[in-house]
């Protein structure tokens, strides 16, 4: 399979040959010889520099495909999400706009397996492309549209889940993976998740609107065992080196802790009944304001405090919010066990 993205190395044999004929014609001199004056040698102190020469920093580097089918690509050198869709574009010469969102280790459009914040340093990257748009009326019949909204860290709102039997759920055309672009007309492009969330929330039962979807570029082989995403973990398992990333600010190597990946699942999972989003980072923000808090008054100042006050979190939320970190950092937090509990409504 061809490789995008790589660079040609000059071998040893070419390196070594450099060098030799960079010191030809010029006379050595032994080792530990020092020059000498009108026949006297001088006594001179040859000071050694034992210390090594710091290592670089290893260059990390990815293999990644477009999920509907392209040679693999290779890609490095990112230190966030944005610039990590733009080293996809750039491997495949393609518009950045044209990336709605990365999956690892599947080109299937599966939820469970969305790129969030975290890369592990042997997964592989599916970039998924901008196809077909989708435009529908729907009129809001119940209080929820039964939708689960997250984005992709770079100005691209999608559907994450659909729940069953759901105002969307009965719309055709709608589904898992969509990017939402325009509501009656108003382009989303660049807004956050829940301020997508919050325009959906705000129209009044029994209004009809337009939404104005794009579904990503599908193979030939995509509808096959395709998974439906209705649930999940954001999760990359245990044990494991990762790169963290966000949406802005530096990437940076570190373990993936049980505790961590079993507090953010909980907060992602509270965030969703709340306020109808699913968003890696913001969960690892709330569980770093809270990791380090001994009580829920000082949990609530830090909340309050800082930009998450933005939310405009409940006091009621933010309690359970805290019993998730306090149970998570106890141990009483454990993840669910392979048998997945189906919520049935």
């Amino acid at each position: 399979m061809p490789l995008f993205g790589g660079k040609k190395n000059k071998s040893k044999d070419n390196l070594t040959e450099n060098q030799q004929n960079s010191t030809a014609g010029s006379p050595t001199r032994p080792r530990n010889e020092t020059p000498s004056s009108n026949g006297t040698a001088k006594n001179e102190v040859v000071q050694k520099n034992d210390t090594p020469p710091p290592q670089a920093r290893p260059k990390l580097v990815f293999h990644c495909q477009q999920a509907h089918g392209s040679p693999t690509g290779i890609i490095s050198g990112f230190t966030n999400v944005k610039e990590l869709y733009q080293k996809i574009a750039d491997c495949y010469d393609m518009n950045v706009e044209d990336i709605l969102f990365c999956t690892l280790n599947t080109h299937k459009i599966d939820m469970t397996k969305l790129l969030g914040g975290q890369i592990g340093l042997e997964d592989f990257i599916f970039a998924h492309i901008k196809g077909q748009p989708k435009e529908v009326e729907v009129t809001k019949s119940e209080d929820a549209l039964g939708l689960t909204i997250t984005d992709n860290g770079a100005g691209y709102a999608f559907i994450k889940r659909i729940k069953e039997g759901s105002i969307m759920d009965k719309t055709p055309l709608i589904a898992v993976g969509d990017h939402i672009e325009k509501i009656d007309g108003k382009s989303l492009v660049g807004c956050r998740h829940f301020e997508v969330a919050r325009m959906l929330k705000e129209i009044s039962k029994g209004q009809t609107f337009t939404i104005r979807t794009v579904e990503p570029l599908k193979s030939g082989f995509s509808f096959v065992g395709q998974a439906t995403g209705k649930k999940g973990s954001s999760s990359l398992g245990t044990g494991k080196q990762t790169l963290r990333i966000s949406s802005k600010g530096q990437a940076k190597v570190e373990m993936a802790e049980e505790v961590v990946s079993t507090a953010t699942d909980k907060i992602n999972g509270l965030l969703e009944s709340f306020m109808g989003i699913n968003d890696t980072d913001l969960a690892h923000q709330i569980w770093d304001a809270g990791k380090d808090k001994d009580n829920p008054h000082d949990f609530t100042l830090v909340i309050d405090n800082s930009d998450l006050a933005e939310f405009g979190f409940t006091d009621d939320f933010v309690f359970d919010l805290w019993g998730a970190i306090s149970d998570a950092k106890s141990g009483r937090l454990t993840k669910p066990s392979v048998q997945e509990f189906t919520e049935q409504f």
